[in-house]
């Protein structure tokens, strides 16, 4: 990589870390709709939207070095590395100037949890899980690739099977730590986003009033509540 990209990776890391930036994980199975509703997110609350499969496909067709090796890591079928797919979200973090981020499609395994929590030094402040059935998601991915060559069953059926084996154990870990939001993804877009809505109107009307509550609940006897329409685990 040599002792630029280096130095450049340490000061995304130093920058990004020194930051201490709002991550929210977004992960569900092909289908289930996260890419539709993190743009509803971004237009709502205002975080920049980070897709990992995204970055490595830009690092790709920019030519570089380190897109090269990527590519060619892919046509050989091999995994890329963690390291790699975090040091492009770091990079991306850092150019966006903003302090939220939804990192959609990762981790996408348990090793790529730990990676990013050790490299980068940030824990997410929860995940976001959308759960749809199997057979609403095949309905959905089948619909919108007519005419591609990956809409047969049989490869979307390994993607479920990818997913089940390699990303529900990092939902399970984080369930273990109750920073799992899990939301009922089998809805109409519009039905979920309520869901989703709820859940960041709770957190930033808790940092918003994080200060205050007490003040209020002193002298005025108010006591905040909020029903959860989200699954809490």
């Amino acid at each position: 990589m040599g002792i630029v990209g280096e130095a450049a990776n340490k000061e995304a890391n130093r920058s990004v870390s020194e930051k201490k930036p709002t991550v929210v994980f977004v992960l569900g199975g092909p289908g289930s709709g996260k890419g539709t509703q993190c743009a509803n997110i971004v237009q709502h609350f205002g975080y920049t939207h980070l897709s990992a499969g995204d970055l490595l496909r830009a690092e790709i067709s920019s030519g570089s070095e380190n897109g090269t090796m990527i590519q060619n890591m892919m046509k050989e079928g091999k995994i890329v590395p963690s390291e790699v797919t975090i040091k492009l979200l770091q990079r991306a973090m850092t150019e966006s100037g903003n302090d939220r981020f939804l990192i959609d499609g990762f981790p996408r395994n348990e090793e790529n949890r730990a990676a990013f929590e050790d490299i980068t030094k940030i824990e997410p402040a929860f995940v976001l899980f959308f759960d749809c059935s199997e057979e609403e998601m095949e309905r959905r991915v089948l619909n919108r690739n007519q005419g591609r060559e990956d809409d047969n069953i049989e490869t979307i059926r390994k993607r479920f099977k990818v997913f089940s084996e390699s990303s529900l154990p990092v939902i399970e870990h984080y369930k273990s730590r109750r920073k799992v939001r899990q939301i009922d993804a089998g809805r109409p877009v519009e039905e979920v986003f309520e869901s989703v809505k709820a859940v960041f109107t709770s957190k930033n009307e808790k940092v918003k009033h994080h200060c205050c509550a007490w003040w209020k609940f002193n002298q005025h006897g108010l006591c905040f509540g909020r029903r959860n329409i989200w699954k809490e685990s």
